[in-house]
């Protein structure tokens, strides 16, 4: 008997023979916080590695970028993913199943919104009227994703003038 559709386990590949990203659930744990992703508003992050079967998990678009940049995290990296935030119901509901390949994406860098542990974010988007928008609404510039500065991935999060505990890498 032949069975249609997505047998669970099997993962579709793209063209350039990626893993296909998988859907935020509730279980999406953040590998830097250890927080539940959906606890946080802003896009988060995934990347999938050749020796997991299971995503690691971001809960900012940052934090997904860092990893890329330590040296001791893996570096068996098949496909890095980041919420597109020109899909996004709203910054509080960042969409669980619309990613964008974070090497394809446009970030804005340098904006007023802070990322899911209260850090600067790198905010992803497919398209780049979406990014020029989000610009003229919230501030910062349009980078790719190689043009990322490594110090504003790495640099340590400002103080929160509110006393909330920063996160730090």
């Amino acid at each position: 008997m032949v069975v249609a559709g997505t047998v669970a386990g099997c993962r579709k590949e793209t063209a350039q023979n990626a893993p296909a990203p998988f859907a935020l659930t509730e279980g999406a744990i953040g590998h830097y916080c250890g927080m539940n992703l959906t606890e946080h508003a802003g896009p988060k992050g995934q990347i999938i590695l050749s020796s997991r079967q299971e995503p690691v998990w971001f809960s900012s678009a940052r934090d997904t970028i860092s990893f890329t940049m330590l040296p001791d995290e893996p570096k068996d990296i098949r496909a890095i993913y980041v919420s597109d935030m020109a899909k996004a119901a709203s910054w509080q509901d960042p969409g669980a199943t619309n990613w964008v390949d974070a090497r394809k994406a446009l970030f804005v860098i340098e904006s007023r919104l802070k990322g899911g542990m209260g850090a600067a974010e790198a905010v992803p988007f497919s398209g780049q009227a979406e990014a020029e928008r989000f610009v003229a609404e919230n501030g910062g510039r349009i980078v790719a994703f190689d043009q990322i500065p490594r110090d504003y991935i790495l640099a340590p999060a400002e103080p929160d003038p509110s006393g909330h505990p920063q996160h730090r890498h």
